[in-house]
């Protein structure tokens, strides 16, 4: 398939349908139509016709949607049907609570976990190794990682990137209040907790208004 740019808006909304086709497969669901499952997710069957159009379309006239194949071929433009292996930088709370989440069954394996303080030194997280951060860069130059997940506060995380990408770490899923400034090659997902909650106090206030 021909290589063509593809809106943030349209990628944001594949791991929504990959969710909702594996709710429908779990119910024992084979065949769907665009209209059945706009009225699931919210979105128009038009809409759901031209994001899956991107990529060559997996639908037939009068039939719909085979729901395991469009399962698996989500799954496979979104890369879940491989494995990433990824570390968690900052054992704390949140650091704690994302090792305990199961992310490995959508193909994302937490290799490691590391932090400063001596005593979580190889103490383990659902099995997961802590490991100190005078570690971090002969870890990665013996095991593949392809992820760094970063739960630091603002003031350290821009160094402990510079660190990664020097290591050769090509992405990073940051959780901390910063935008972070690494060579053009690194994907960077920025998860801003507070932008979010923002978001959601800006909808409560207008929907107020609007009621009102």
């Amino acid at each position: 398939m021909e290589e063509r740019q593809i809106s943030k808006a349209v990628i944001k909304r594949l791991p929504r349908y990959y969710r909702y086709l594996e709710e429908l497969l779990n119910h024992g669901i084979e065949r769907i139509s665009s209209g059945e499952l706009s009225s699931k997710m919210q979105v128009t069957a038009s809409q759901i016709r031209q994001d899956l159009n991107n990529f060559g379309g997996f639908g037939q006239q009068g039939y719909g949607y085979n729901v395991k194949y469009l399962y698996d071929e989500i799954g496979k433009i979104l890369g879940v049907d491989q494995t990433h292996p990824m570390i968690i930088i900052g054992g704390g709370n949140f650091g704690h609570a994302l090792a305990n989440y199961d992310f490995e069954k959508n193909g994302f394996v937490t290799k490691a976990i590391f932090d400063v303080r001596p005593e979580l030194d190889q103490t383990f997280i659902r099995g997961i190794p802590v490991l100190m951060m005078d570690q971090l860069e002969d870890f990665i130059t013996r095991e593949p990682v392809e992820i760094a997940v970063l739960t630091l506060p603002k003031s350290q995380v821009a160094e402990v990137a510079q660190r990664l990408t020097r290591c050769g770490i090509k992405a990073l899923w940051n959780f901390a209040h910063l935008d972070l400034d690494v060579p053009e090659d690194v994907v960077v997902e920025n998860v801003h907790l507070v932008d979010s909650l923002m978001q959601l106090s800006y909808r409560i206030s207008h929907s107020e208004e609007e009621q009102s």
